[in-house]
């Protein structure tokens, strides 16, 4: 591996890094190795081909992982994809909770890392679900009938602003909760912005 291949982004973002320091900087060895272009995105280590994102290293309290950008699209042949949350569509991890686990499964995942590197190449592409495949929850399709206006701006957000307002509209169990981020965010999603926005 050659220096000139670092990004001093990373190299600052694992000198700050508190935990899984050591598990960071094996993962980056591994896919470096892998003759992947080292970046600096969504305040991660990223790794692209030609440009698109391959893998991404980060952690979290109880683990730390790579996440492939298509990893839907893995075989898997190992049975160690995970996703992390059912509505996670396109990624998958692979998750340690020690460096001896890294070490230990540096050929497997160099063979997951090429075969991300494969699918990049064949141009393949995730088949994500359409936003009208998503249920609009009750308490949003009221608004909608009592201030057609909103629902106008809400079809004229980008298909993943409407895909996260569906999530985040839905996941209260109350209904009355439900409601009270409808009408809290009505007025954003009048201004055309997003969840994040």
């Amino acid at each position: 591996m050659t220096n000139s291949r670092l990004n001093p982004k990373v190299d600052e973002f694992l000198s700050k890094a508190k935990k899984w320091k050591e598990e960071y900087e094996k993962l980056r060895n591994i896919v470096l190795d892998c003759e992947l272009t080292e970046e600096f995105k969504w305040m991660h280590p990223c790794y692209t081909f030609e440009k698109k994102n391959i893998v991404l290293i980060h952690g979290f309290k109880e683990y730390c992982a790579l996440l492939f950008n298509k990893g839907a699209l893995l075989k898997d042949t190992q049975g160690i994809l995970v996703q992390q949350t059912e509505n996670v569509q396109a990624a998958r991890q692979i998750r340690f909770t020690n460096l001896q686990e890294i070490i230990e499964m540096e050929t497997i995942l160099k063979t997951y890392i090429y075969e991300a590197i494969e699918v990049e190449k064949a141009g393949l592409e995730v088949n994500f679900k359409k936003t009208t495949e998503y249920k609009i929850p009750v308490e949003l399709q009221n608004k909608f009938d009592e201030l057609p206006a909103l629902k106008t701006a809400f079809e004229a957000l980008t298909p993943g602003r409407q895909r996260a307002y569906i999530l985040y509209f839905s996941a209260p169990k109350q209904s009355k909760t439900r409601e009270s981020r409808v009408e809290k965010y009505s007025q954003q999603i009048l201004n055309g912005k997003g969840l994040n926005d």
